[in-house]
């Protein structure tokens, strides 16, 4: 079987699409190629390592990645996670299906510690069930 390859792309690839890309890797069962990357990239936040932690999915040797790593190589899907990114997604080479998954940055919850958190764990559950319909679908051939 030859692994469908997804880029998930959001603005600074530091929560939502590191957290999506370990998601739909772990839950895709090895059919899935899966790479992110920012527009703007900045660090791995340590409230998304932390969240994924709880759920033992270890993310804290990701590395935020630009998207011009990426250009020219050709995908299967291109998901953005942020309206941004998908305002500001370049164009891949070949037939890519474009999919938007518009999830709120958690980052702007201004009260840190435990609020924080609980807004980054709010998001990692969105982001799974997300995925998990997407895995579901792609089994069932309804994304090709």
């Amino acid at each position: 079987m030859v692994k469908k390859r997804v880029l998930i792309i959001c603005t600074g690839n530091s929560a939502r699409s590191q957290m999506a890309e370990a998601l739909l890797r772990f839950e895709g069962c090895d059919s899935f190629e899966v790479f992110s990357a920012g527009t703007h990239p900045a660090t791995v936040r340590s409230e998304a390592v932390a969240v994924m932690r709880e759920i033992n999915v270890d993310i804290s040797a990701q590395r935020s990645k630009p998207i011009t790593e990426f250009q020219g190589q050709q995908f299967d899907f291109i998901i953005t996670v942020c309206d941004k990114a998908r305002e500001e997604c370049p164009i891949f080479p070949g037939e890519v299906t474009r999919l938007h998954w518009p999830f709120e940055d958690p980052a702007t919850f201004l009260e840190a510690g435990e609020p924080r958190l609980a807004a980054f764990r709010t998001l990692r559950d969105r982001i799974q069930a997300r995925v998990l319909v997407f895995v579901g679908e792609s089994a069932r051939g309804y994304l090709w």
